[in-house]
């Protein structure tokens, strides 16, 4: 009797300490920022084949939050206490251009000072991609196929020249919007030739003189906003069709 009893009570203990472990797991799938309520997404680690033509496979060992859509004005704003958009007429939803790498910088800084941490940054190119992918191996992250585009992007073909709200086509199947067009979003590598072999958590070379960027933008051609697509530009370059999107470390 005594050892049914034990046998019970060890059971259900074992239920609650689940029931705890699987009910942090689903609380960690998603963040919110309490200071701009932006909306995160969890991005766990694995391993996937990065670029195009010629890949290699990259190892994310680390897991990761990504903000589920481009900052916004209004996010901007919230922080910065300015909007240097070039394209203000699209309203407070719409994602904040006409930004540098190093204006980028300056609003992380001070987002990490005003909720006193030192985990927001943006991602590395590898993670970017990673991300975008959403563990598709295909030109998008929804497939090949071009004509389904217009569901997942705004690019030359439907943009009117302009960006447009955030969050507006349909997220990839890890829950973002926009990877694919509207903005290209600056990333935090310096751009250089990728490594060959396999790379860890990859991170850019230390030095360089051009920032890399991703996803193409509101005037790209459909080539141009494919997962694996790589451009670069000066980090001091100002432009309206370029953005970012952030990513919260643990």
């Amino acid at each position: 009797m005594k050892r049914r009893m034990f046998l019970t009570i060890i059971i259900v203990l074992l239920t609650i300490a689940s029931a705890f472990v699987f009910g942090a797991e689903a609380e960690d799938r998603a963040f919110t920022s309490p200071s701009i309520k932006a909306q995160f997404v969890l991005i766990r680690a694995g391993t996937f084949m990065m670029g195009d033509n010629i890949q290699h496979q990259v190892v994310i060992k680390r897991p990761f939050y990504m903000q589920a859509t481009e900052v916004t004005q209004g996010q901007w704003r919230k922080i910065m206490g300015n909007n240097p958009s070039l394209f203000k007429d699209c309203g407070d939803g719409c994602p904040v251009e006409n930004v540098s790498w190093g204006d980028v910088q300056g609003f992380i800084r001070r987002l990490n000072q005003i909720e006193g941490v030192d985990k927001y940054r943006l991602p590395t190119e590898a993670e970017w991609e990673y991300a975008c992918r959403s563990g598709s191996s295909a030109k998008y992250s929804f497939g090949d196929n071009e004509n389904d585009l217009v569901d997942y992007a705004w690019y030359d073909k439907n943009s009117n020249r302009q960006t447009h709200p955030v969050a507006q086509k349909r997220p990839n199947d890890w829950g973002l919007y926009d990877m694919h067009g509207n903005v290209s979003e600056w990333c935090q590598d310096w751009y250089d030739d990728y490594p060959t072999g396999t790379a860890t958590d990859p991170k850019g070379p230390p030095t360089g003189q051009h920032s890399v960027l991703r996803g193409g933008s509101w005037l790209s051609s459909a080539s141009v906003v494919q997962s694996a697509f790589r451009s670069e530009d000066y980090p001091v370059v100002r432009c309206n069709d370029i953005g970012f999107r952030l990513v919260r470390s643990f």
